[in-house]
């Protein structure tokens, strides 16, 4: 694989995937629907195209839903990167599953983990993980996004990583509703261990590995999303729990909130034959953002399920 990249997508993640790699001293191609403000904004080696573009490698830092229509419009090249976290609604399906669809036979790698755009874009240390069956891909572009502060794992098990990403989002709302609501840190640190419980229970009924929700792409994305200032998600989950409607809440972002349309989606994903895996914070988020259930309701649910070891 060569030294360029091409990257679809010049919002947050996007831009500062294109920052990390011209530091590392990759030749960048990154593509943006309005690619004027963008111009003289980034190193010298990220070229901003109006095309979309092909290559030999292409990261696709597209929001989820987004993800089909893009994917559908690119020319033939090399390897997909999939970096974006979620499950597409309407069908349940992960990122990659997205792209073998639309871009049938064409090798495809998901890059996820810890990650928030801003700290990668500054160059400070991080950690990530690509994912991918394919050994040999994996560690091409592991070699290829590799940088002096950003350190990537490869992963055999893109179901479970996949999985990590979208379901984190989720929790991380619960997690924000929990603060907002002023329920105490107990509280939040109880949800957070039974969110990785809930996702490795998904991650295992679906086919993934358990061991996987305990990595960079479980464990470490949702501490992350859960605790840090940055997640979108969180501070969402504060707005609700402060009581503002959904709607307002999403108003105060200024991006988008992947869990948002993710619960539902993962909901529908989370059926394995006639019955629903048990996902009890997933489905309490997916009741309260759709109104269904309240924030005190949601709460009193997640108490009474019954007693059980841990």
């Amino acid at each position: 694989m060569s030294e360029a990249v091409s990257i679809v997508g010049a919002g947050a993640w996007g831009t500062a995937l294109a920052a990390h790699l011209a530091r590392a001293g990759r030749s960048v191609r990154l593509w943006a629907r309005n690619p004027a403000p963008l111009r003289g904004t980034l190193p010298g080696l990220v070229e901003i195209v109006d095309v979309l573009p092909g290559g030999e490698a292409v990261l696709l830092a597209v929001p989820t839903q987004h993800l089909r229509a893009v994917a559908a419009r690119l020319p033939p090249g090399g390897p997909l990167v999939a970096c974006c976290k979620g499950v597409e609604l309407g069908t349940g399906r992960l990122p990659l599953e997205v792209l073998a669809q639309v871009q049938p036979g064409r090798p495809a790698a998901v890059l996820t983990g810890p990650n928030f755009a801003g700290e990668i874009a500054a160059g400070l240390p991080a950690a990530a993980v690509v994912a991918a069956e394919d050994v040999a891909l994996r560690e091409r572009v592991a070699e290829l996004l590799s940088g002096p502060a950003l350190r990537l794992y490869g992963n055999a098990d893109p179901l479970g990583a996949q999985l990590g990403g979208a379901a984190k989002n989720v929790i991380a709302i619960a997690a924000g509703c929990v603060s907002g609501a002023g329920l105490g840190e107990n509280a939040r640190a109880a949800l957070v261990t039974r969110g990785v419980a809930e996702l490795s229970r998904l991650v295992a009924a679906l086919g993934g590995r358990a061991e996987t929700a305990a990595g960079l792409s479980g464990l470490g994305d949702l501490v992350l999303t859960c605790t840090g200032r940055a997640s979108r998600n969180l501070r969402l989950g504060e707005a609700l729990g402060r009581g503002l409607p959904l709607a307002e809440a999403i108003a105060t972002l200024g991006g988008v909130a992947e869990g948002v349309p993710t619960a539902p989606a993962l909901i529908t994903r989370a059926v394995k034959g006639e019955s629903l895996v048990d996902l009890p914070i997933c489905t309490a988020v997916a009741a309260l953002l759709d109104g269904s259930l309240g924030l005190h309701e949601a709460v009193a649910a997640l108490l009474a399920r019954p007693r059980r070891d841990e």
